[in-house]
């Protein structure tokens, strides 16, 4: 198991199992979008993405916040910016918008612990898939700061919730709980707080044993593109890719694991080439 500086605002840790555990880590901030935090985010995936040891990625925060909205420091400076016509939000959001973390190659888990707002809320959705601590703060908060739906929450919300539960949280700005979240389909599990990244945790290691990191990373992409296409072109794309994922080791391994009724052992994915 490797860890990082334990000091920086986005810690990075490898576990024996192949799954990075990357922990937001502005605990006196909440972890607030801000203050070096979006820059070291955006290195610790790519870390996990290039590395062919990490197979799966669980994103959570340090204290009793997943991640509180934007840092609001940040904000007072693009405020001061705002009588300008050249006003940067980037300065906020970093280099990168969120909705990035859909293109990396390997499963992104949000384990999200406390409070979860604004671009942190944005974050979380862009994850595969989530997790969430009983008792878990949501909300959107957009409307009720005099902003619109931010970075791509717009395209995603309504494909998790559906349409008519993400005007609500987009229109009402309210506060909502962990147990709402489940209800609606946000997240996969409600879990006590001291269990969440232990459940997580334990999720996240049977994909990274028992998954193909190949078939991982090309199921990843049809999901996101396939929601641009109509029936007939996703067929057909599937049709293809599955013809693909015959000829590769991965296929036969998983074939041949089954009936001999052992764990696979799958190949680590191979770095794609520009």
């Amino acid at each position: 198991m490797t860890v990082s500086d334990t000091t920086s605002p986005v810690l990075f840790e490898l576990r024996d199992s192949g799954v990075a555990v990357v922990t937001l880590n502005r605990p006196d901030r909440m972890n607030a979008w801000g203050g070096g935090l979006a820059g070291a985010f955006y290195r610790c995936i790519d870390r996990a993405a290039r590395d062919p040891d990490v197979r799966v990625v669980v994103l959570t925060g340090n204290g009793r916040a997943f991640c509180a909205g934007a840092d609001m420091g940040d904000l007072d400076a693009i405020g001061e910016a705002s009588t300008s016509s050249d006003t940067d939000v980037t300065q906020l959001v970093g280099e990168r918008h969120p909705y990035f973390v859909t293109g990396v190659n390997k499963p992104i888990i949000a384990a999200i612990n406390g409070a979860c707002a604004g671009i942190g809320l944005t974050q979380a959705l862009m994850c595969d898939i989530r997790f969430a601590a009983a008792g878990a703060k949501f909300t959107t908060a957009f409307a009720r700061r005099g902003l619109i739906a931010e970075y791509g929450i717009s395209w995603i919300l309504p494909r998790v919730v559906g349409w008519s539960s993400a005007l609500d949280l987009l229109l009402s700005g309210r506060t909502f709980y962990a147990e709402e979240a489940l209800e609606l389909g946000l997240v996969k599990e409600v879990v006590p707080s001291d269990e969440l990244l232990p459940r997580a945790l334990a999720y996240a290691d049977d994909i990274a044993r028992n998954c193909a990191p190949t078939a991982l990373a090309v199921i990843k992409r049809q999901v996101y593109d396939d929601a641009l296409r109509d029936m007939v072109a996703t067929s057909a794309q599937a049709e293809k890719l599955m013809h693909e994922s015959m000829q590769r080791p991965d296929f036969i391994e998983g074939i041949t694991a089954f009936f001999e009724k052992r764990p696979p052992n799958f190949p680590p994915l191979e770095e794609e080439k520009p």
